[in-house]
């Protein structure tokens, strides 16, 4: 096996390994296992094939019913400019009211996480070599954060439309409207109406790249998680 191939092997691996296997995947490569080496294009599929499988399941999981809802983790509250509202209105006793809006925003995420998916996947098509030894240089979280700078616009983009969508699909513009009406009513109170689709489309991202960050740590560690056999191939050498 050439040096470039050797480099990034260890790339991968290292992405989804620990440094103190270093030493051993180089040389578990070079003494080419199995007598049968690892090619470049295998090595840089393989990555891609790991990315792809840790954002199919983060976004299966963020965008199944209570997805977002009952993860704590990830679940919307109340915008925070909103909070204020929030208190006065439990306050005055309408807690139910208060509730229905949290629910339904954390339900809009869910159904516009459904579209999160190909955006993901044209990101990781794209990747190049250089983007693997990107990653390898980058921190702990570097594969994720890789994704993050890659599609936070055009997921951004995308789902701002489907959040409006969404956002009316499940009453939560009603529940809301409603909501921060009532509250403008209060005497004395300084009247508020932030961006509530804003809002949700950025705590809806913070939670999908959430959850695919803990699905790239499954398949770093977890050898079940790798379901191909280009995956156990690769990460065989680091176990």
């Amino acid at each position: 096996m050439n040096k470039l191939a050797i480099v990034l092997c260890a790339t991968v691996l290292l992405v989804f390994g620990s440094c103190a296997t270093a030493t051993k995947i180089l040389k578990d490569v070079e003494n080419n296992m199995n007598n049968k080496p690892v090619t470049e294009g295998e090595i840089i599929q393989g990555l891609k094939q790991a990315l792809e499988i840790g954002i199919g399941n983060g976004s299966d999981l963020v965008s199944k019913l209570d997805g977002y809802f009952k993860n704590p983790k990830i679940k919307l509250p109340f915008p925070p400019e909103a909070q204020k509202v929030e208190k006065t209105l439990r306050d005055l006793g309408l807690g139910s009211e208060v509730d229905k809006v949290v629910l339904s925003l954390n339900r809009a995420a869910e159904d516009a996480a459904k579209g999160a998916k190909p955006i993901f996947v044209s990101a990781i098509k794209q990747m190049t070599i250089k983007d693997a030894m990107n990653i390898l240089k980058g921190t702990d979280n570097a594969a994720t954060e890789y994704l993050r700078k890659t599609t936070s616009n055009d997921l951004r983009t995308a789902f701002k439309p489907v959040i409006d969508k969404s956002l009316n699909k499940v009453a939560a513009t009603k529940y809301w409207d409603d909501v921060i009406k009532r509250y403008n009513q209060i005497p004395l109170v300084q009247k508020v109406n932030p961006d509530l689709n804003a809002f949700v489309t950025e705590k809806a991202l913070d939670g999908l790249f959430y959850m695919v960050a803990q699905e790239e740590a499954k398949i770093r560690k977890d050898p079940l998680a790798r379901i191909t056999d280009l995956l156990k191939r690769v990460f065989k050498l680091q176990d």
